[in-house]
C-alpha cells in the first residue's frame, strides 16, 4: 500500500495536533495547579507503561531481520533485565543493554 504526500503530510499534522492537545490538557490548563497524590502516584509509571511498548516489537519482530526472531536481540534483552534486577540502575540498564547488544552483535553476528 502506497500513500500519496496529502496523505502522508494530513497523517503528521493530525499526529502533531493531538501530542500538542495532549501536551496542553496538562500544561495549558492545569496549570500551576496543585494535582492530587493519585494523579501524581499514577504519573510516575507513564515512562515503565510505555518504554515495553515501544521496545518490544523492535526485539521481537526486528526490521533488520525481516521481522524473524533474533537471538542476539533476544540474549541482549534479557542481559539487560538482569543488569536492571541486579543494579536498580536506570542508567547502568540502558548503558549496560547497548553494550551486550553491540558486543553479541558483533561477537556473534
Amino acid at each position: 500500500m502506497t500513500f500519496g504526500t496529502a496523505q502522508i503530510w494530513t497523517v503528521i499534522i493530525g499526529l502533531g495536533l493531538g501530542s500538542f492537545l495532549l501536551r496542553l490538557s496538562f500544561l495549558g490548563i492545569i496549570g500551576n495547579r496543585e494535582l492530587p497524590e493519585w494523579v501524581l502516584r499514577h504519573l510516575r509509571y507513564t515512562a515503565v507503561a510505555i518504554m515495553p511498548g515501544m521496545i518490544t516489537p523492535l526485539i521481537l519482530f526486528p526490521q533488520a531481520a525481516g521481522g524473524a526472531l533474533d537471538p542476539v536481540r533476544i540474549s541482549a534483552a534479557i542481559a539487560t533485565i538482569a543488569i536492571s534486577f541486579l543494579t536498580k540502575s536506570a542508567v547502568l540498564t540502558i548503558f549496560g543493554g547497548a553494550a551486550a547488544l553491540f558486543g553479541l552483535h558483533f561477537g556473534i553476528g
